[in-house]
């Protein structure tokens, strides 16, 4: 997966509903997303470019939050945001 910013990891994740991905990867696509965005509106705006500064911040937010999740979603939403790592470098 390469995307250039975050206007074209959103529609990714938009596509994502139409393409009848399974639950567990909706829901950590989703679970992501958010966090994303906290991130996004921190360090600039939805359509910035992806970044390790930006890849930091929600590493450091999914980290804080992780007591939200179970131990058998913490792993889906862990993997699925490892996936997305390479687009960020």
């Amino acid at each position: 997966m390469k995307f250039n910013n975050l206007t074209e990891l959103y529609a990714y994740f938009d596509e994502l509903a139409f393409q009848d991905a399974d639950a567990d990867t909706l829901f950590a696509s989703s679970y992501i997303r958010g966090f994303i965005a906290l991130a996004a509106a921190n360090l600039g705006d939805e359509s910035q470019a992806l970044s390790t500064a930006l890849s930091s911040d929600v590493s450091e937010q999914l980290v804080s939050a992780k007591s939200e999740l179970s131990p058998q979603d913490q792993i889906l939403v862990q993997n699925y945001w490892q996936s997305l790592q390479p687009a960020f470098s």
